[in-house]
């Protein structure tokens, strides 16, 4: 599969395989201004996807926080 932008270095390739929607909250490519926004939310997917058990539910938690990220990237755009 061809990627504009790779995942997040900091995800392990089992936490990826388990969860693919990691690779969304890649940060590094943005300009700096909009980095420090969407870096606070890869920090929270790395907290959920180390805390919480891999389940539908994390599944939601983790979809709802792509979901929360792009708006607020979008917002400072």
């Amino acid at each position: 599969m061809s990627e504009i932008h790779p995942a997040p270095g900091e995800f392990t390739e089992d936490q990826l395989s388990a969860d693919p929607i990691l690779r969304y909250f890649h940060y590094a490519h943005l300009p700096p201004f909009l980095q420090s926004v969407s870096k606070q939310f890869f920090l929270t997917a790395q907290f959920i996807v180390e805390t919480c058990p891999r389940n539908p539910e994390r599944t939601v938690a983790l979809r709802k926080l792509l979901e929360a990220k792009d708006a607020a990237v979008r917002s400072n755009v």
